[in-house]
């Protein structure tokens, strides 16, 4: 079987680009699945139960959040409306939504957590115990598909290898750049630091580059609007027998629009 999981998706550039290619990639690919990371997909911070439905529609059969999951004032009373959309299960115990979710397909039944990181971020629960209290409730034979959504590289290789052989794999968010350590670890576990972003790619992470070059440069604060242009989607696919619950394999994905000509 293979899963597409796909970094963070960035405003509307992001969300065109998903519309456009899921199908498509569903198709090309071969995949059973395909989970997308939408937390900056309204307008670049959070997400509203239309554009969550939106993104399920287009062919998405899980989506998962992170630390701007509450980005949209009205997402925190809404998020229950959507179905297979996890927010990071080490929030506080009271807050809305759901840590992970069972999703079934034709083909297979799989399980999806989020997860976000402690380090360089907003305070929140222990990531590692989170995990497994998730685990703990989740059927012991499906498939599990772990969201990290962190800013250190080194705390989402550090959770890879404490929850190895316990999921089937554990992909990084949050940072949109894609990097290049995929690798299916010892105990069947897939692993990447990061799937990067679907978004604009001319652009800083996403953004304009005028107002993010002001305050780098002058210090004054500026509103960081999601840039235009062409549009990268990327990602990771991974192999992995549903009965062993074990990938196979990782690889990292990506679909570039072209640069316009004059």
């Amino acid at each position: 079987m293979k899963i597409l999981m796909i970094g963070d998706v960035v405003g509307s550039p992001g969300r065109r680009i998903v519309k456009e290619k899921l199908p498509q990639l569903r198709r090309e690919l071969d995949l059973g699945a395909i989970v997308v990371n939408a937390e900056n997909a309204a307008a670049g911070s959070g997400l509203t139960v239309a554009l969550g439905n939106e993104i399920l529609k287009a062919g998405a059969d899980a989506i998962t959040l992170g630390d701007h999951t509450w980005g949209q004032k009205e997402f925190a009373s809404t998020i229950g409306q959507l179905s297979n959309v996890v927010r990071p299960a080490n929030f506080p115990p009271s807050a809305p939504g759901k840590g992970w979710c069972l999703v079934t397909t034709p083909l297979f039944r799989f399980c999806v957590l989020n997860l976000q990181g402690r380090v360089f971020m907003n305070p929140v629960d222990c990531p590692f115990r989170a995990a497994d209290a998730a685990l703990a409730e989740m059927p012991k034979d499906l498939p599990v598909f772990v969201d990290f959504h962190a800013e250190a590289t080194s705390e989402k290789i550090a959770l890879a290898h404490y929850l190895e052989g316990r999921v089937t794999a554990l992909v990084g968010t949050h940072t949109h750049v894609q990097t290049s350590d995929a690798v299916v670890l010892p105990g069947g576990t897939a692993f990447m630091s990061d799937l990067g972003m679907t978004g604009p790619w001319y652009s800083s992470i996403g953004r304009q580059f005028k107002p993010v070059l002001q305050k780098l440069i002058m210090g004054v604060p500026a509103r960081f609007d999601v840039a235009d242009g062409p549009v990268t989607l990327e990602g990771a696919v991974i192999t992995f027998d549903a009965s062993t619950r074990k990938a196979s394999a990782i690889e990292p994905f990506r679909y570039r629009e072209p640069m316009p000509t004059e």
